[in-house]
């Protein structure tokens, strides 16, 4: 019996000490050295490795591969549905993304990116229940083919996408994705024009999506709102009155977030 008692406070030191290095790196707010998860936790360098090791395996923390640092990812957001970063974010904004999904009876999401790819931080689910499996709050999606995405690239520089395009990749769910940089450079220059995105069957054949960018104080894309529903209703909404209606409850959005033009 004290066997068994032994091995269950082994693995609750080892449950303890992973708890530990996540409420670490969330106190810190910035990517970390093994050596230093460490020193400010008093553990040996080999058992941070393995615990790091299977969190990052699990997907709750992600490794620089420049500065080899450790940093925490929005999957806790998919357990809690929430993070504390963003959930100000979120509140601030689901007047907004509730008075679209009311307007247009889609579904609609809210989305900001983390470590190149694109999170849903805030879902409403239209009552046609039109809404692809990846857009579920905590998901992760990719940013070279969906419109949250697109807007969200227009922030970075071309060695930024660079660097997406050789750690990402650009994968193709459809004949319509965008699988090239030279397309996708084209298509960033084409919403950087218009001030919207859309999605064109490029995850999904028959679900079409359009986009609009939201901006914090800094001008800084923080964040977009998205509508998603079937191709055939889509074309009706995606109406040059429609977007620019998506356009002025994107620029109030952003207002709230402190931006100005």
């Amino acid at each position: 019996m004290q066997d068994v008692k032994e091995k269950v406070s082994i693995k609750n030191q080892s449950v303890e000490k992973v708890l530990n290095i996540i409420e670490l790196l969330s106190e810190k707010q910035k990517p970390m050295r093994i050596q230093d998860i460490a020193k400010e936790l008093g553990m040996n360098s080999s058992t941070v490795v393995r615990f790091l090791a299977t969190l990052v395996s699990c997907g709750y923390v992600a490794q620089d591969r420049e500065t080899l640092k450790y940093y925490l990812t929005y999957k806790i957001c998919a357990i809690a549905n929430r993070v504390s970063s963003d959930i100000e974010i979120r509140d601030i904004l689901q007047p907004f993304t509730q008075a679209v999904a009311a307007v247009f009876d889609e579904s609609v999401c809210l989305a900001i990116e983390q470590d190149m790819s694109m999170v849903y931080i805030d879902v409403i689910q239209g009552q046609n229940q039109m809404l692809r499996a990846m857009q579920r709050i905590g998901n992760v999606a990719p940013m070279h083919c969906t419109g949250v995405g697109k807007l969200l690239l227009l922030n970075h520089d071309e060695a930024y996408i660079d660097k997406m395009i050789f750690q990402k990749g650009l994968t193709k769910f459809t004949d319509n994705t965008i699988i090239t940089k030279r397309q996708l450079m084209n298509e960033l220059d084409k919403v950087r024009i218009q001030g919207y995105s859309i999605d064109d069957e490029e995850c999904e054949i028959g679900a079409k999506c359009v986009a609009v960018p939201i901006r914090g104080f800094s001008g800084k894309i923080v964040a977009a709102i998205s509508i998603t529903g079937p191709i055939s209703r889509m074309n009706d909404i995606i109406t040059d009155k429609n977007i620019e209606y998506l356009k002025e409850t994107a620029y109030r959005a952003s207002k709230k977030l402190g931006y100005e033009e």
